[in-house]
This record gives structure tokens, C-alpha cells and sequence, in this order.
């Protein structure tokens, strides 16, 4: 991402949960609507915290057999540290079938301390409570109660995780639902994008929630919030086409 948000950006698209922050994305009409988010096999460890927001710092590792050759683990940490802050681990596990942990408490806590919010990997994590206390948020595979041989291969490469391609440097946005990627020139605009669909949405759940509910008003209040979606689509898209 060539021009990292400000720190009050991202503190205004934190308030968001990550779906808003998805459906807010689909506005901009800059990728198609089944493409760039997780897809099931991957779990949210901590739901309770709030999203998280970071631009990835990506990896491979592996645990079924031991390293064939030393790792340059400085320059890695180098490459984390070089993706805007704040940043999250993303680290995809090659073996066919994970069976080491690549994030427990130690490993967190050094990417805590190299700016990372969380990590997200299709393989293990482990040390539950330990990391839960860091407040570091961790999407995962699984649980695991090993690190087995675990080992990173290659880093600052693009890492398949959850069914998505993950670049180096791709914002990301996840919560207890999962995560979505935040497009480039969407993300000036994605926190007034959520808020609008927050105001759309609100009539129509205010009928669905109140005792004047029926069929018939449900049915003209979904076609207004459908004419509203669309024009306020048109509105951001046009946004991010012009400049």
C-alpha cells in the first residue's frame, strides 16, 4: 500500500465490526462481492476484543520436519517492522496437514513488540490464556499443544490464508467474524462508507424490531434502503474513480 492511513483513521475504522466494514467495501464497487475475505477453516481465538486493524507483515513456515537451512530471522523482523504501523502477522503453514504452533506466548509477545495487534495463520496456535493477557488477537486453523519442528521458510512474500491472497502490506480489518481486506484507494473513505450504511440500515431495523412490523412495510422499507445503497454506492465509487 503505497500511503498509509493516519492514526485517527484507523482508530475510526476500529469502531466498526469487520461485516459493516465489508459491506462498506462493496459500496466502492472496486472487486467483486465474493472476494476478499476469509472463507470457513479459520477461528477467531479472543472474540471479546475489539477488531484490529494493521497492514500485514506476511510469512511461510512449516513443523513437520526440522529446518534444512538457517532462517535470517533479523532481516525478517526488519521486514515487519518496514510495513506501516499498526501491522499484523499473517503466516501461512505449507505442511499439508499443521501440526506445530507458529504463535504461542513468546512468539506473540516479539510481534507485539515489533507493533503487530494479532497474527492470522491457517495453521496452530497455542498459550491461549498467556496471549489472550498480551491482548494480542490471534485467527487461526486451530489449537495446538506443540511447536513441533516449527520453522518460518521465506517471508515479506504474498501467503494464501483463509482462502485469500494476502500481499505484504495489505490492510487488513478482522474481528470475531473473521477478516476482510481494505482495497488501497478505498481506505481514505471506508469509515464515512460505514457509517453511512449504518444510518441506511437503521430504519429497517427499527421496523423488523418494532411492533408495527409488517410484511408489506418491511417490503417498502427494503426498497428504500436498496435506493439508498445505490446511490450512495454511485456517490463512492465516482470518490475513489476520480482521483
Amino acid at each position: 500500500m503505497s500511503q498509509s492511513l493516519t492514526y485517527q483513521q484507523i482508530e475510526e475504522l476500529k469502531a466498526f465490526p469487520t461485516p459493516t466494514v465489508s459491506n462498506a467495501i462493496e459500496l466502492f464497487q472496486v472487486r467483486p462481492p465474493t472476494e476478499g475475505f476469509m472463507r470457513p477453516g479459520l477461528e477467531c481465538r479472543f472474540p471479546e476484543f475489539e477488531p484490529v486493524i494493521g497492514y500485514a507483515a506476511t510469512a511461510t513456515c512449516g513443523a513437520q520436519q526440522p529446518a534444512t537451512e538457517p532462517f535470517d530471522m533479523v532481516a525478517y523482523h526488519h521486514a515487519i517492522l518496514a510495513q506501516p504501523a499498526p501491522r499484523i502477522a499473517v503466516t501461512q503453514d505449507l505442511d499439508a496437514s499443521p501440526i506445530g504452533a507458529p504463535f504461542g506466548e513468546v512468539y506473540s509477545s516479539v510481534h507485539k513488540r515489533l507493533g503487530c495487534v494479532g497474527a492470522i495463520t491457517n495453521g496452530g496456535v497455542r498459550d491461549l490464556d498467556e496471549v489472550k493477557e498480551l491482548g494480542f488477537q490471534l485467527i487461526s486453523g486451530s489449537v495446538m499443544v506443540s511447536h513441533a519442528c516449527m520453522h518460518l521458510l521465506d517471508f515479506d512474500v504474498p501467503v494464501e490464508v483463509g482462502q485469500v491472497t494476502i500481499h505484504p502490506g495489505d490492510l487488513i480489518h478482522g474481528d470475531q467474524h473473521g477478516f476482510c481486506i481494505i482495497p488501497e484507494p478505498v481506505a481514505p473513505h471506508l469509515a464515512e462508507a460505514c457509517s453511512s450504511i449504518e444510518t441506511i440500515e437503521r430504519p429497517l431495523l427499527e421496523l423488523a424490531r418494532s411492533p408495527d412490523f409488517t410484511p408489506e412495510a418491511y417490503s417498502e422499507r427494503l426498497a428504500e434502503l436498496r435506493a439508498n445503497l445505490a446511490a450512495v454506492s454511485e456517490e463512492f465509487s465516482e470518490r475513489v474513480k476520480s482521483e
